[in-house]
């Protein structure tokens, strides 16, 4: 498989012979408001697509984590073509079909489709009052024949529902969504170097890829910091930090 970080949770993954856009969002810098209070009040997104967005579309299925406009925003709603399979949570699904997409897959537990295998996985999108504020959320663990086993976190901090994840599966390939957002109140919604660190411990045996970083207003970790303390936790080599645009390759 390869996978290609395009910018913040924005993924594209060729994995069983298919192309799978994962949480797309496609405005260019500054086209949207800033998170209401959370800190660094800046214009989202941060930073501009490495690439024109058109070159995204030619893709095989849609995979939608959850809704939120970091994941899914109106620009990439506009351009996505609606007949693709779209993979989402349950929840999300009549939200999805609102905006025009017709093969709106949801995955309760599992599903399949063209040899390729979604197990959908838990989460929590923050803790305390602010965790149950953001929703639901959810992961997925897709499995093919030659493929690694790859789990795509999703919007989660470290967490039961992951680490159940992780002993049930056994993933090959842990995605994971950094950058340590967070509200003016409250602790973090998405994960941070220590939730990191732990994620390696718990899984040793795989490699792991950072994303969701430096391109969200209340993202404030940098790759710099969670690089500085991976390498403090001597866990550089099994943790990915892929630059917007970088390929890689499993």
């Amino acid at each position: 498989m390869r996978m290609q970080l395009v910018r913040h949770a924005t993924l594209l993954v060729e994995y069983g012979g298919k192309r799978l856009l994962v949480d797309p969002m496609f405005s260019p810098a500054g086209a949207l408001p800033a998170t209401p209070n959370t800190p660094n009040q800046r214009p989202n997104p941060l930073v501009d697509l490495p690439m024109d967005p058109r070159s995204l579309l030619d893709i095989d299925a849609i995979v939608v984590t959850h809704t939120h406009r970091d994941h899914l925003d109106d620009a990439a709603v506009a351009a996505l073509p609606k007949h693709l399979p779209l993979f989402s949570q349950p929840e999300d699904e009549e939200k999805l079909r609102g905006f025009g997409f017709t093969r709106v897959q949801p995955v309760s537990t599992e599903a399949a489709w063209e040899g390729i295998v979604f197990h959908r996985t838990g989460g929590q999108h923050g803790t305390g009052e602010i965790g149950k504020a953001m929703g639901p959320v959810s992961g997925l663990v897709l499995q093919a024949e030659g493929e690694p086993t790859l789990y795509i976190a999703g919007d989660t901090v470290w967490c039961d529902e992951m680490e159940e994840a992780l002993a049930a599966h056994q993933p090959d390939i842990v995605v994971v969504n950094a950058g340590g957002a967070r509200f003016l109140t409250g602790g973090p919604i998405t994960m941070t170097a220590e939730d990191i660190v732990q994620t390696c411990r718990k899984a040793p045996q795989a490699r792991v890829v950072a994303v969701h970083m430096e391109a969200w207003n209340h993202c404030l970790l940098t790759r710099r910091e969670l690089a500085e303390a991976l390498a403090a936790a001597q866990l550089t080599h099994q943790v990915h930090i892929p630059a917007d645009g970088e390929w890689l390759s499993f």
